[in-house]
């Protein structure tokens, strides 16, 4: 896709949806970077459900830890690998609390230094708190980018897409690529049968992997 094309691409997903947003529901950097650990590997509507009563009562590293590692399990069992995921919380709490006074840091290498917390969960706290501009790119961002042509055939891991995107994306859509992508791809550019008669950048899609 040529630089123009990019840029018509992002007009109309800027006029559609001028303030995309996560779908993960938070109330501050703590809950929001828990959210986004719990959401690996199962969706942002069954985190959701787990986390509406878990952030009612444990909110902040310390009401985490006081919950309890088994309670925690309870509350999040019905969401992928429960277990792993409740373990890495709260290690990631105790570091919190004895590392960084309760605090979530808000720069990547120290996230990157939290249980649970990769380079993906690290762009998307990052970029959805206006941090740091990131894509963090997940099976939606990794097959939009390509069914539109925005990345190279041989940018065939996250990390070179991620790379790629920074570099095609004009900066000032940067922060808000990553959700009209991810938007794009949970809702019109699905994995079957991609819905492109609704699809607001139909014709600027060269069908690149469609069917």
């Amino acid at each position: 896709m040529s630089r123009a094309a990019v840029k018509k691409l992002f007009e109309r997903f800027e006029a559609d949806k001028p303030e995309p947003k996560t779908e993960l529901n938070f109330t501050n950097p703590f809950t929001l970077t828990v959210a986004v650990a719990l959401s690996a590997q199962t969706t942002d509507v069954a985190v959701n459900k787990a986390t509406a009563p878990l952030f009612k009562i444990a909110d902040t590293p310390q009401t985490m830890l006081d919950l309890g590692e088994e309670r925690l399990m309870q509350m999040i069992s019905s969401i992928g690998l429960y277990r792993n995921k409740a373990k890495n919380v709260m290690e990631m709490c105790r570091i919190l609390i004895s590392r960084f006074d309760g605090q979530v840091p808000l720069n990547r290498a120290d996230l990157l230094s939290l249980p649970g917390v990769g380079n993906k969960t690290a762009s998307v706290v990052l970029n959805e708190l206006d941090i740091e501009p990131a894509i963090a790119v997940d099976t939606h961002v990794y097959r939009v980018s390509h069914r539109l042509g925005i990345v190279d055939a041989a940018a065939n891991t996250p990390d070179k897409v991620e790379a790629e995107l920074m570099t095609v994306i004009p900066r000032k859509w940067l922060t808000r690529a990553h959700h009209w992508l991810i938007l794009h791809g949970r809702y019109t550019c699905v994995a079957r049968n991609p819905k492109c008669m609704a699809c607001l950048v139909e014709d600027l899609c060269p069908k690149i992997g469609v069917g």
